[in-house]
């Protein structure tokens, strides 16, 4: 049976007139609090709840930042589109830079970052400056994510170190779930600028507790040359799967533009491999992979993030659209998911501490299956009562392939690559929450192409009419139906009713989809075991 992380390990002694990096010395109390973990942890928490905020709340604001600024969809669509690509080709460069430069240092600078250009995005006038600055703010969160994990994994001792994840995980759940409602209310009271005015308090208090109390670590062996060809062609390599991603759910992964960014993709990824196993002191140790337990942790996250992500886009979809909710209305029928997140993520730390991530991780992926299966039988019309056991069961399933998929990747790595291993599950996740929107949007769009007309006709609509409206598979893939201005009551009530339920259709497809690729999940996780010791980790490097 495999020892807990850092188990049995002999950790090396503090330098001459120091304390090793990222632990307070033995027998010394931290002054001031300085070093003190828990409240580490704190001033962590408080940085990545800005980014898990930012993650849902721009979904709310866009409806008013296209009416205050004039923006059609292809220009609302780059106000999340610009953020997401800066984040995911930055966050495993971004790793790299906490372990050389400081876990400490990095982090605060993309706290800093962070709130200071969510201030200039809600300060900017015109579609542009907001576009520019939420690129800035994709490279901010990239530094801090990453640099959060890795300052965990050296500050806390092993015993206590999947708590900790725990905790930061429920802090990025609950986040990302409490958005919709935050984000409802303030923009429904202030306005759409007032979502991201709220990161500059969050980030004023992150800073001052991470300035009082947390303590510098790095990689010691990171210092000499940086790998630069390693950094332009990763980098390269995710702008181009995550932008053909993009343009797939616009246009259909037939399209020319997706097609040749995948095979940028591909080829730039392969040229990355190669130079990684080449060079002297690489970006992302491919000897890192060599770990199971590691490798299949990374692939967890894409497929959970690619069910979860997917599955929240669409429901907020159902409520506001098909249900006719307001914002705020939708964010309170998701507080089940919330409620559940906040348990779910120090749930899965303790089971994780006591019988490895193996069992959170397959209970996540089998509750992930079970959700979606679920939620692919639920009707237009579907009451309260048939939805919230399934946000329930979302919700654990987030909060346990979250915090197991992380401890299997930071603690099957070496303390001194926690940033990179950071960067490593952020990037996972950033991969998995695209893959879900665009190729399960793409399901949905296409089923809807198939059985609009059909769906219309049934509803009572005229055939001329609803072959009209064959060309509006757009807007009811959003669940919007398109009724024409001055269409008659009866008219538009069956226009309505076909929609909605074309709509459905795809919408069930695309979650069957969904649920069968977690139950694959679920195999994939019978090859996670508990993290290896450090002295383990970089003797395996």
């Amino acid at each position: 049976m495999s020892q807990p992380l850092g188990a049995g390990v002999v950790t090396p002694g503090p330098p001459p007139g120091g304390s090793a990096p990222g632990r307070p010395a033995r027998g010394r109390r931290p002054r001031s609090g300085h070093g003190h973990p828990w409240l580490t942890l704190l001033a962590v928490a408080l940085g990545v709840m800005m980014v898990g905020l930012d993650a849902t709340v721009v979904s709310i604001a866009n409806p008013a930042i296209a009416r205050d600024l004039g923006a059609d969809l292809s220009g609302l669509q780059w106000v999340t589109n610009a953020y997401l690509l800066a984040i995911a080709v930055t966050l495993i460069p971004a790793g790299k830079i906490a372990d050389r430069f400081g876990r400490r240092r990095t982090f605060l600078a993309g706290v800093a970052g962070f709130a200071i250009s969510s201030v200039l995005i809600g300060l900017s006038g015109g579609l542009g400056a907001v576009v520019f600055w939420r690129v800035v703010q994709g490279f901010a969160g990239a530094l801090l994510q990453p640099a959060s994990l890795a300052i965990l994994r050296n500050t806390f001792p092993a015993e206590r170190l999947n708590t900790a994840i725990g905790v930061w995980g429920a802090t990025v759940g609950v986040s990302i779930a409490g958005g919709p409602i935050v984000a409802g209310l303030l923009v429904e009271n202030v306005g759409w600028e007032s979502v991201f005015f709220v990161n500059a308090p969050l980030g004023l208090l992150a800073l001052a507790v991470g300035l009082w109390v947390i303590r510098e670590s790095r990689d010691e062996e990171a210092a000499g040359s940086f790998d630069v060809p390693g950094v332009a062609l990763l980098s390269g390599g995710l702008f181009a799967l995550v932008w053909g991603l993009i343009k797939a759910g616009e246009n259909g992964f037939g399209d020319t533009v997706p097609r040749l960014s995948f095979a940028a993709a591909v080829v730039l990824g392969v040229l990355f491999v190669l130079n990684e196993l080449r060079a002297e002191r690489p970006l992302l140790p491919m000897s890192l992979f060599r770990s199971a337990s590691l490798s299949a942790a990374t692939g967890l996250i894409v497929l959970g993030f690619f069910g979860m992500f997917g599955t929240i886009f669409f429901i907020t979809l159902y409520l506001q659209q098909v249900h006719g909710m307001s914002p705020v209305d939708a964010g309170v029928r998701l507080l089940p998911m919330t409620a559940v997140f906040i348990v779910a993520s120090p749930l899965a730390g303790a089971l994780t501490s006591r019988f490895g991530p193996r069992v959170p991780l397959a209970a996540g992926m089998a509750f992930t299956a079970i959700a979606m299966f679920g939620l692919s039988r639920i009707g237009v019309d579907a009451p309260y009562g048939q939805l919230w056991p399934w946000f329930v069961l979302v919700g654990l399933a987030f909060g346990f392939v979250m915090v197991g998929g992380t401890e299997a990747i930071v603690g099957n790595a070496p303390p001194r690559l926690a940033g990179v291993a950071g960067g490593l599950q952020q990037t996972a996740a950033q991969v998995g929450g695209v893959l879900g929107t665009s190729v399960l949007g793409t399901i949905l769009s296409t089923r809807v192409g198939d059985v609009l007309f059909v769906r219309l006709t049934e509803a009572g609509v005229p055939a001329d009419a609803a072959g009209r409206l064959q060309g509006t598979g757009g807007l009811v893939s959003q669940g919007v139906a398109p009724v024409p201005p001055g269409t008659p009551g009866p008219a538009a009530e069956a226009i309505t009713t076909g929609s909605h339920l074309a709509f459905m259709d795809g919408f069930q497809t695309s979650l069957t989809v969904a649920g069968t690729v977690a139950v694959v999940a679920v195999l994939v996780a019978l090859l996670v075991r508990r993290g290896r010791s450090p002295v383990e980790g970089v003797a395996a490097l």
